[in-house]
């Protein structure tokens, strides 16, 4: 029996040795090469860091005219806002302490750029998300050729990620920010095509029985009951989007990302430890932020 699984064996690595070995990377390679070198590319690439640096610093500015104190006393008004429906009072304590630790070590213009990052990383995938999610959702050809593409999104290695957005957005924010897009992006994707399946047959046939238009089903019927579910990819997306935006200092991103980059260089345990906490605190933040945005969460 042995003999047979040897011969089997064999043969197999015969085959495998008349396979040639396919250079994919060089291939991928000089198609980048194309890609940079093409008129219209470098027309799209352009455009597309000029609008994700534009954004990124405005938010950024409009951020850092506001004072530390007055933008603290903001967020904590407003998150006592959103939780004081359910008398669950810990998001507002967590704001203002929160925040007002991460301004006495010293890392509050870091903390006001990573969460410019944040946001724009968010909101461009937010703005490409849901309508995919949607198309998704009413055709079951294109969730077929979604899927593997979110799939391999997800499964991509983070710091991978990087390479392609080099060498196209050279380093700096801009990369950061379109790596931070592509690996965050999927989970808006998925739980806006989830929401709407989830939509009970019978309320469709209602709302066709009525006479609405596909407009109207979809703005008045599908999206207002799949808003929990959307809102809970939008979380995901979130905190996906801030631990991408701390592995693109590897490519110049400020922010409390770089501090962390550097205090591993330099083995330096103090801004370890303090550019940690704050990334934690931060993350912990949003978090409970977006959660208290979910009609879910406030009616529980």
């Amino acid at each position: 029996m042995s003999e047979a699984w040897e011969a089997i064996y064999n043969w197999f690595d015969a085959i495998l040795d008349f396979l040639p070995e396919l250079p994919v990377g060089t291939w991928i390679e000089d198609f980048v090469d194309w890609l940079r070198g093409a008129e219209f590319a470098g027309l799209i690439f352009g455009g597309i860091r000029g609008a994700v640096g534009w954004t990124t610093e405005l938010f950024d500015g409009f951020f850092s005219l506001i004072p530390p104190v007055l933008f603290i006393l903001i967020l904590t008004v407003l998150s006592y806002l959103l939780v004081r429906k359910s008398g669950k009072y810990g998001l507002p304590i967590l704001v203002f302490f929160g925040l007002l630790f991460i301004e006495s070590i010293g890392y509050w213009d870091d903390l006001i750029l990573t969460l410019s990052l944040v946001i724009t990383a968010t909101l461009i995938s937010v703005i490409i998300g849901i309508p995919v999610g949607i198309w998704m959702a009413q055709s079951d050809l294109v969730r077929n050729i979604v899927t593997p593409i979110l799939d391999f999104m997800q499964t991509m290695p983070a710091f991978v990620y990087l390479i392609p957005a080099v060498a196209f957005f050279s380093i700096g924010i801009v990369p950061g920010v379109i790596a931070s897009v592509i690996f965050a992006m999927p989970p808006t994707v998925r739980f806006t095509n989830l929401g709407i399946r989830q939509v009970p047959s019978e309320i469709i046939e209602a709302s066709d029985a009525f006479g609405s238009t596909s407009k109207q089903k979809l703005f008045k019927v599908q999206l207002p009951m799949a808003k929990v579910t959307m809102m809970a990819g939008v979380n995901q997306t979130i905190m996906l989007a801030l631990s991408m935006v701390v592995i693109a200092a590897m490519i110049g991103t400020d922010g409390i990302g770089r501090q962390v980059y550097y205090a591993v260089g330099r083995n330096d345990m103090a801004m370890g430890f303090e550019a940690g906490i704050s990334l934690v605190i931060l993350a912990i933040i949003l978090d409970r932020l977006t959660q208290a945005l979910n009609p879910a969460s406030r009616k529980a």
